[in-house]
């Protein structure tokens, strides 16, 4: 299937590396403070190396290592160009173009799946994938009513290999610690294996892909396929046509990708408060534009199930930093997780660290670009101990939001979106257009609605 590890024994290898790798550079720092560097300089010569050789693993593997390296991008920032290039090139040539299932293994699939006469189930199937991802592929086929449908099918052994990795990344919490002493690793891959066992499961996709189809029917915006039939490893559903948004991202017009990043927003912000659910993997690949400019939305395996919506705080401390209050911001960030009780961070430091994600939010209108996304990041690449990227925490119930927003705004950054963002942020997002008693709004940032 591909050149990427595959089996079990090599996966473990290639993880179960890490920590030796550690101890050895742990040793090598020992021996230059005995030589007369300083304990600052050691620090962050092992951090630099310790940390492309994170990177590094994380880019060969598929499935649970990779989703894992997914759910730090946050912390990629914090990291020099030439140790996460190459990860992130890695990391982007599995997204874009997974290796397919041989044709024979296909059809194994759906007998094992689907029965002997599975054949009798469709008028025609096409045994060349349209699209395939880290634990899936997608077929485009006729089903017996003559509807045309998508027919996505799990890979043997998926779910095997993505547990393989999580057990294996749960041993190397110490390694972690040397690079970002602020994060509790063990509740991120928690929460990740949690996630992870709910994306094999094509039923509990169905349920999911069915009620954002129920919800957004007719909407003037989006385009949601429904649910025809599904089991375990198997999941059929409504064909949808359009231009790929990442086809929009190279050739289309302004008007077309300002449209197209207005509603990518709409959707992420508003899916919570209609749905009670996030669609929690906002890649190029599973948005299509359809002929009559709405967005078709695809792909419901990762979902964070958000029953009362956005977490409240995620909107309050967004306005209070707006209103320059950052000891509330900091107490608040401390009060949900994202500083651990024995951690101190700069407040300044924190301050220019949050801006970029809150500026968005502070003007009328915004435009994303690559260029801007890199200024942000070049303000936090730096591994200095006291860097406060190395400081913060991921609170597990934030990780499938943050995925979200991370790349929801590399998306936007590539599309060169000129959006009402904050518009989208004061409808959906409850905390932000609220003023809470004691609070100050000054006229510059006070919320206005649309």
């Amino acid at each position: 299937m591909s050149d990427l590890p595959r089996r079990a024994v090599e996966r473990s290898a290639k993880l179960a590396a890490l920590p030796i790798g550690l101890a050895g550079r742990t040793a090598l720092g020992f021996g230059k403070r005995i030589g007369g560097k300083s304990a600052e300089i050691v620090a962050q010569e092992i951090q630099e190396r310790t940390a492309e050789q994170i990177f590094k693993v994380l880019g060969e593997l598929k499935g649970g290592a990779m989703k894992l390296g997914q759910a730090l991008s946050i912390f990629e920032a914090a990291l020099p160009p030439e140790v996460v290039g190459p990860y992130r090139a890695t990391l982007t040539k599995l997204q874009d173009a997974a290796p397919p299932l041989p044709a024979r293994t296909v059809h194994k699939v759906l007998v094992e799946q689907l029965g002997d006469d599975w054949r009798e189930n469709f008028q025609s199937f096409e045994d060349k994938p349209t699209a395939a991802a880290s634990i899936g592929q997608v077929h485009k086929a006729v089903w017996h009513d003559g509807r045309t449908v998508a027919v996505k099918i799990q890979y043997p052994g998926a779910g095997k290999a993505l547990l393989s990795d999580f057990t294996q990344l749960a041993r190397l919490g110490k390694l972690f610690g040397v690079l970002l002493p602020g994060l509790d690793i063990k509740a991120v891959l928690s929460e990740l294996r949690e996630r992870v066992v709910e994306e094999l499961d094509y039923l509990r996709e169905a349920e999911a892909q069915h009620a954002f189809a129920l919800e957004f029917k007719d909407d003037p915006d989006f385009l949601i396929p429904d649910v025809i039939a599904a089991n375990e490893q198997v999941l059929v559903s409504e064909w949808v046509d359009g231009i790929p948004l990442s086809r929009i991202i190279t050739d289309g017009t302004k008007e077309e990708r300002d449209r197209a990043g207005l509603q990518l927003v709409r959707f992420v912000f508003s899916s919570p408060a209609r749905v009670g659910m996030l669609h929690a993997d906002p890649h190029p690949g599973n948005f299509r534009v359809a002929e009559d400019g709405r967005m078709c939305v695809l792909d419901f395996g990762a979902v964070n199930r958000l029953p009362d919506g956005y977490p409240p705080l995620f909107g309050k401390l967004t306005r209070i930093f707006n209103n320059g209050d950052m000891a509330t911001v900091v107490q608040g960030l401390r009060d949900e997780g994202f500083i651990r009780p024995h951690i101190e961070v700069d407040t300044e430091a924190l301050r220019a660290f949050l801006a970029p994600y809150v500026e968005p939010t502070a003007v009328e209108e915004f435009t994303f670009s690559r260029e801007w996304l890199q200024q942000q990041a070049a303000t936090v690449t730096d591994l200095r101990p006291g860097n406060v990227v190395r400081q913060l925490n991921l609170p597990s119930s934030y990780v499938l939001i943050h995925r979200v927003h991370a790349a929801g705004t590399g998306v936007l950054c590539q599309l060169g979106a000129t959006t009402r963002f904050r518009d989208e942020v004061i409808r959906w997002v409850p905390g932000f257009a609220d003023e809470g008693p004691g609070e100050s709004t000054t006229d510059a940032s006070r919320p206005r609605p649309s």
